[in-house]
C-alpha cells in the first residue's frame, strides 16, 4: 500500500522561514532627539576640548622662625661704655666695703660685666665692647687700689700696681667680650645670607 506523506503547511511566502512561536517580538527604541549642530564644536568650528584642570598655586616655603635674640636691652656704643664703667665703679666700691679691697674679688666680678656688655650692645656697635671693658676695669679700680695714704699719687700708684698684678683678669675679660662679639657678628652674617638666599629662591619659584 502506498503511504501518503504529509508536509507541514508553510505560512507566508515561499522561501521564508516561519517565525518561531517562542521568539518574542523585538521592540525598537525610539531614536533620541538629534544633537544640535553646535554641540561638541567651538565657535571656530574645531572640536571643543574639556577645560584643563588648573594646578593649585605653588606655595612658597614658609620662612624659618626668626632667630632668638639675646635677652636684654640694646645699648649703643656710648651707652655700653657708660654701663660698663658705672657697674665696675659700683662693684669697686662694694669690694672695698665688703671684701677689704680684694683685687681678686674685683677681677672675678669683672668677668660677668664683660659678658653682659658684649651681649647687650646693639649689632651696629659690636666692636665697641672689647674697647670699653678695659677702660671700665681701670675706672672701677680707683676705689680698690689704695696704697694706704689716700692721696691722689697713692691712688695712682695703686692703680698701676693693680693693673700690673691683675692683668690676667683684665685680659681674660677682654678676651671673653671679643669672643662673644665675634660670635654675634658671624651669626648675624649667616642670618643675613640665609634670608637673602630664601628671597632669591622665592623669586625664582614665582
Amino acid at each position: 500500500m502506498e503511504q501518503h506523506r504529509t508536509r507541514p503547511a508553510q505560512h507566508g511566502p515561499r522561501g521564508e522561514p516561519a517565525p518561531s512561536p517562542s521568539a518574542a517580538p523585538r521592540t525598537s527604541r525610539p531614536p533620541g532627539p538629534p544633537l544640535p549642530p553646535q554641540a561638541g564644536r567651538t565657535t571656530g568650528g574645531g572640536a571643543a576640548r574639556s577645560p584643563r584642570a588648573q594646578r593649585p598655586p605653588r606655595r612658597r616655603p614658609a620662612p624659618p622662625p626668626a632667630a632668638r635674640r639675646v635677652p636684654g636691652p640694646r645699648l649703643t656704643g656710648l651707652g655700653g661704655g657708660l654701663f660698663c664703667g658705672a657697674v665696675m665703679l659700683v662693684l669697686g666700691l662694694l669690694t672695698e666695703v665688703l671684701f677689704g679691697a680684694s683685687l681678686t674679688v674685683y677681677g672675678v666680678l669683672f668677668l660677668p660685666v664683660c659678658v653682659l656688655t658684649a651681649l647687650w650692645v646693639r649689632d651696629g656697635d659690636l666692636l665697641i665692647a672689647p674697647v670699653v671693658v678695659p677702660i671700665a676695669f681701670a675706672v672701677g679700680l680707683v676705689p680698690v687700689a689704695d696704697e694706704g695714704g689716700g692721696s691722689t699719687p697713692d691712688r695712682l700708684m695703686g692703680m698701676v700696681t693693680g693693673l700690673a698684678t691683675q692683668a690676667g683678669w683684665l685680659y681674660g675679660g677682654t678676651l671673653v667680650a671679643g669672643v662673644l662679639v665675634i660670635a654675634r657678628r658671624v651669626r648675624r652674617v649667616r642670618t643675613a645670607n640665609r634670608r637673602l638666599a630664601q628671597e632669591r629662591a622665592g623669586k625664582a619659584a614665582s
